[in-house]
């Protein structure tokens, strides 16, 4: 497989300059960058972008799978255009993300791993986010952190995000 195309120069680019972070014999090392790198271009990561990853990176597609498979802020499956991940751990749990769960649950029509009919939305539930003492907390397709999300500022998060493409 020597489908320069599989991703585009900048993600390549992106990749490259993670790799260069680690000695030339440890570029593995980069794997995780990698993989945010490719599913920030392609929205998720199919068996066919992980292949071409390990190929970039020289390792064996397995250890690709691993990793991806293992952390949940790697996507497996198409989803929506946003997706909502919300910390549902006991310390955030005490401090009404399971409310805030159910109410985005409600509002969306979906539950955990559902997207919404129109494509806009998939609500994931997460494990910790690090900032128990923000909670509830939402996390924006893994790059935007929302905090002490009451119900008013969940329905305003949906309100804003469902005028962006």
């Amino acid at each position: 497989m020597n489908d320069r195309a599989m991703l585009s120069p900048d993600s390549l680019a992106r990749i490259d300059r993670e790799v260069a972070k680690y000695p030339a014999e440890q570029k593995q090392s980069a794997v995780m960058s990698a993989l945010i790198v490719a599913q920030d271009e392609k929205g998720w990561l199919s068996t066919g972008t992980m292949d071409y990853v390990a190929q970039v990176l020289g390792m064996p597609p397995v250890a690709v799978y691993e990793v991806a498979s293992f952390y949940g802020m790697y996507n497996l499956a198409p989803g929506g255009t946003h997706k909502l991940t919300i910390c549902t751990c006991l310390p955030c749990g005490l401090q009404g993300s399971l409310e805030a769960a159910d109410h985005l649950k409600r509002k969306l029509g979906i539950g955990f791993g559902e997207t919404t009919p129109d494509g806009w939305f998939t609500l994931k539930e997460g494990e910790c986010m690090g900032a128990c003492a923000m909670a509830p907390v939402v996390l924006v397709n893994n790059k935007r952190m929302c905090d002490f999300m009451t119900h008013d500022k969940l329905d305003a998060l949906l309100a804003e995000l469902s005028k962006k493409g």
